[in-house]
């Protein structure tokens, strides 16, 4: 988690000249208010993951003392490097294909855009949701912050790949994973659907049949559109879709089987493929409301990045107020972008909690 909290201002930093390039080449790759929803997702994502982040270490250190082997140095980094992209691309895959998971990895996949914000579009439950499947890892011998390390460097890789100005990379993408192939993979074209989970490695698509080319201009998004900014919707509609399911189903052998069936299964039907025939999300801005809801966005980013790296140090009560006030921001912002009632009484409500909590961390003794 440090690893990626540090590498925040040059996320920022790619994505501004990401934006720049794009303009200069007459692009149109991104729209504001897609591209705050992406960050807001990922405010809120880090900020959970002061919580989760700990408890996923934890059970990993603990099935980490039965480790059956002990490798050498460069062994356990091996080791760490290749079984992290490899236990990850069994999950990624499972993300796309068991509902219950599903329901945590279609926040990333919400976006119409394609872009490097995308890239920090991630779920609250992610970290959680991984656990299962990287844990072979302990038992193999890989110490907790190798593990942690080499998870972070598997992230970061995958940074660059959510970017439409790179093209094709030719012999590169016979081993590695490239921005043209996880075009495909973020893609709702019938041909791209459940295609190439890698993270820093193709060769897991290959190998397991999973992997495919981009041969015709990517439609980006899910089958069914979000059609909303709303970070928390984000990470919890898709529960309710499976509660939805399984209220419908006459049997309860449906109704369990909602719970793992594959997304595009229905009670009594056979699985069904469909495409998105509806237009993209649009949200009309005013300039003023824009430039207020970017100054906000540029004072939260930092303070997530802190509250990731120094929160520890603060008070239960104190982090868990700074937690709260920057994730209340990044869920007000949709409501002001959305035009809903609650925005600004949200917003008001978050600027004078801001402000009492400056108060207490920066008041006298």
């Amino acid at each position: 988690m440090q690893i990626i909290a540090w590498s925040i201002p040059g996320f920022i930093l790619f994505i501004g000249l990401e934006l720049l390039l794009a303009r200069r080449r007459g692009r149109n790759v991104y729209h504001l208010p897609v591209a705050l929803s992406d960050i807001s997702c990922g405010i809120t994502q880090q900020l959970f993951n002061i919580i989760s982040f700990g408890l996923a270490l934890a059970v990993y250190a603990w099935v980490y003392q039965f480790r059956l082997i002990e490798p050498s140095t460069a062994g356990v980094w091996l080791i760490g490097m290749i079984g992290v992209d490899f236990f990850y691309y069994w999950w990624h895959r499972a993300s796309h294909e068991v509902n219950i998971l599903w329901a945590s990895h279609i926040v990333h996949h919400h976006s119409e855009d394609y872009n490097l914000a995308v890239a920090l579009r991630q779920a609250l439950f992610t970290n959680l949701s991984m656990v299962p499947f990287l844990l072979p890892l302990a038992l193999l011998g890989v110490p907790p912050l190798v593990y942690a390390a080499c998870k972070g460097i598997n992230s970061l890789y995958q940074f660059w790949l959510h970017t439409e100005l790179i093209g094709k990379l030719g012999r590169f993408e016979r081993v590695f994973n490239t921005p043209s192939l996880h075009r495909v993979h973020h893609a709702v074209n019938p041909q791209y659907l459940d295609r190439n989970y890698g993270g820093i490695f193709i060769l897991w698509d290959r190998l397991f049949g999973s992997h495919a080319l981009e041969r015709e201009p990517p439609i980006y998004g899910t089958t069914k559109p979000l059609r909303s900014l709303n970070p928390l919707w984000a990470n919890f509609h898709y529960y309710f879709t499976i509660a939805g399911l399984a209220a419908g189903a006459s049997r309860w052998r449906d109704r369990l089987h909602a719970i793992v069936a594959h997304p595009g299964w229905r009670p009594g039907q056979p699985s069904v493929t469909t495409t998105r025939d509806e237009p993209r999300y649009e949200v009309p801005t005013s300039p003023g409301l824009t430039r207020y809801i970017l100054v906000q966005a540029a004072l939260a980013i930092p303070a997530t990045m802190l509250l990731v790296l120094h929160g520890l140090s603060l008070s239960p009560a104190l982090r868990l107020a700074g937690v709260g006030l920057v994730a209340a921001g990044a869920i007000a912002w949709a409501g002001l972008l959305e035009r809903h009632r609650w925005g600004w009484p949200l917003e008001l409500l978050r600027l004078a909690g801001s402000l009492a909590l400056l108060r207490v961390l920066f008041a006298g003794p």
